[in-house]
């Protein structure tokens, strides 16, 4: 009896060891999300826009001749640099060294003449009184002597004209500058205050970007500054330049000033700087783009820029670490970017810890495990649920 007793136990232990071997495994709980988030804090940011421009030269001299005549040489080679002063073109001379000797006559007739008036006044004087002669007859004397002085001093005005003529014979650089190409020849007849140019002269050391800003853009910039919300410091705002093959000017530049008037058609506003060049790197009419730096905002709230998305009503949102390690969104109010920032002006405040690395497939409500988030941070691996 016993061992039939033993021998149906053993068959009980046998049956439930098939039973617990068939029995299917449980899964094993899924693994905590690993998130990246950085925390809100405020600080200065520096505002910047990038703003598209050409750029024009310093100073622009047309060169016309101011004498008539025929070109006798051109006495510089186009494209070079030119110096204030220097002679460009031989017009012919001849005609007006032939008015300076002329006029050099003339000033010496006029002072031969002067002597003798002024002694027959001199001697009608002495005449005069002692009734020798009409009183009459001594005012005329009076009168040729002082016609004879001012006909010196018009001889001598006329003297200089033509000296002042026969100088400008020589046509003259006006400006510094590299100077471009001469549109007249040799032999080629020239006139006073022609209406095409013999050549142009440009400065290009230190040159002007022009860029166009939007109005609105501006006057929000002024009243941020009003506020006291944005400072700028120094007098100047500076400026960078991007070239036309996307390089950097290596030279940074400043602002001059924004023009008064608005475009009514486009609504923009004209922007100068000035930049060295002392290289000649940069040309009249290029196209850039320049990064304008306009001030400093205190105080500032800012977010990567990776961090926000788009709900269905077009808002700009994120999901942020709220309490219990869950996910929570965010709906922000932006009002510009920063570098690869969003500037937030509502919707956060100092200390939420904003996700910016895993929220690709994350669900509001959703428990995560956070890492602190840089651009170098790799998260480590997480336990899973329940453990």
């Amino acid at each position: 009896m016993r061992s039939s007793n033993l021998g149906l136990a053993a068959a009980l232990l046998a049956a439930s060891s098939l039973a617990a071997c068939g029995k299917p495994a449980q899964p094993a709980p899924p693994p905590t999300p690993r998130v990246g988030y950085v925390t809100v804090a405020e600080k200065a940011v520096t505002l910047t826009s990038e703003l598209p421009g050409r750029t024009a030269a310093y100073e622009t001299s047309e060169v016309r001749p101011q004498v008539n005549g025929l070109i006798l040489s051109r006495l510089f080679e186009e494209g070079n640099q030119v110096r204030a002063g220097q002679p460009l073109y031989r017009i012919d001379p001849q005609p007006y060294q032939a008015q300076v000797a002329s006029a050099r006559a003339a000033l010496i007739r006029a002072q031969s003449s002067i002597a003798s008036s002024q002694a027959l006044a001199r001697r009608y004087g002495e005449l005069v009184r002692i009734n020798a002669i009409a009183r009459q007859d001594f005012e005329n004397a009076q009168t040729a002597a002082a016609q004879a002085q001012a006909d010196v001093t018009a001889q001598r005005a006329a003297l200089r004209t033509a000296q002042i003529d026969l100088a400008r014979t020589t046509v003259s650089a006006p400006i510094s500058g590299r100077i471009g190409t001469s549109v007249y020849t040799t032999g080629a007849l020239v006139t006073a205050a022609q209406a095409n140019p013999l050549t142009t002269i440009q400065r290009l050391d230190p040159i002007f970007v022009d860029l166009t800003q939007s109005s609105a853009d501006l006057l929000r910039l002024r009243q941020q500054m009003l506020a006291g919300d944005v400072s700028r410091s120094g007098g100047d705002a500076r400026v960078r330049l991007k070239l036309e093959d996307g390089s950097t000017y290596p030279i940074e530049g400043k602002l001059k000033f924004a023009a008064v008037t608005v475009d009514a058609t486009t609504g923009t506003q004209t922007i100068r700087a000035v930049f060295a060049n002392p290289q000649g790197l940069l040309l009249p009419g290029m196209f850039v783009r320049a990064e304008l730096v306009e001030g400093t905002q205190r105080s500032a709230i800012a977010v990567p820029q990776r961090a926000v998305s788009r709900d269905e009503r077009g808002r700009a949102t994120v999901l942020v670490i709220g309490k219990d390690s869950k996910a929570e969104p965010r709906v922000l109010t932006t009002s510009r970017t920063a570098g690869a920032d969003w500037l937030v002006t509502a919707g956060l405040r100092p200390g939420d810890r904003v996700i910016v690395a895993g929220a690709q497939m994350l669900r509001p409500g959703t428990v995560v495990a956070g890492y602190p988030w840089s651009e170098n941070a790799r998260p480590a691996a997480a336990p899973a649920q329940g453990r």
